[in-house]
């Protein structure tokens, strides 16, 4: 592992079912992810993308293989341990937003840091900055139920920006999206890659996110196909 290495995958496979119904969502995979790169993991549907991104955020486990985030195996941290992992150094954008209904937007923004234990001061004013950079100051007090989707995704984006994570990943942010809504959105989150060098990997078969990307990891039936550069 490369001193700017923060993911690292070696013989990561994946299986679901068992015996005759099993089906290999990945094989056997290799991929290495440097601090502060702006990667796509792209394919068909089916091709094992969200399999890989979930692994390596550490919401699924491996069958076999390692997963290494930061020179640490996951596979051999306890279940408190990865849990403060993933709050502390772990951003998840997803798919179907996945605010908490019954919280205003500040209120889901500030979630992640109320449970690292920050102080209600740093708080606010990090939330201010997220609900400012994000263009949505004036959703502060809505509920998810009030806003339209690229407002949801975009407040989805400043929750998982606010706690300072050294990694962001995004599965599939732009789908359920309208172009100009997700191309800004896109923007926005590249432009927070280059000033904040936070690492963003997206699972995505969205043409838009391809054309940002600065890296492009080809998954087919489980294996990687293509790496490449852009």
């Amino acid at each position: 592992m490369g001193i700017d290495t923060v993911i690292q995958t070696v013989g990561l496979t994946r299986y679901y079912g068992k015996d005759e119904t099993r089906v290999a969502a990945l094989t056997n995979v290799d991929l290495s992810i440097d601090a502060g790169e702006f990667t796509a993991i792209v394919g068909p549907s089916g091709s094992g993308k969200s399999t890989l991104l979930h692994l390596i955020g550490g919401l699924d486990t491996p069958s076999s293989g390692r997963v290494e985030l930061g020179g640490t195996n996951i596979a051999e941290m306890s279940g408190i341990e990865l849990s403060d992992l993933r709050r502390d150094q772990i951003g998840f954008i997803f798919q179907a937003y996945n605010l908490i209904p019954v919280l205003s937007a500040r209120e889901n923004i500030e979630y992640v840091m109320l449970l690292q234990g920050m102080k209600a001061a740093e708080r606010n004013r990090r939330t201010d900055k997220m609900l400012k950079q994000l263009g949505i100051e004036e959703l502060g007090d809505r509920r998810p139920a009030q806003m339209s989707g690229g407002q949801q995704q975009r407040v989805a984006v400043a929750r998982a920006m606010a706690s300072g994570p050294a990694i962001i990943f995004a599965d599939e942010p732009t789908a359920n999206l309208d172009s100009k809504t997700g191309v800004a959105l896109l923007d926005l989150m590249r432009k927070l890659n280059e000033e904040e060098r936070i690492t963003f990997v997206f699972s995505t078969h969205d043409q838009k996110i391809m054309d940002i990307a600065r890296r492009l990891v080809h998954l087919l039936d489980g294996v990687i196909e293509k790496d490449e550069l852009t």
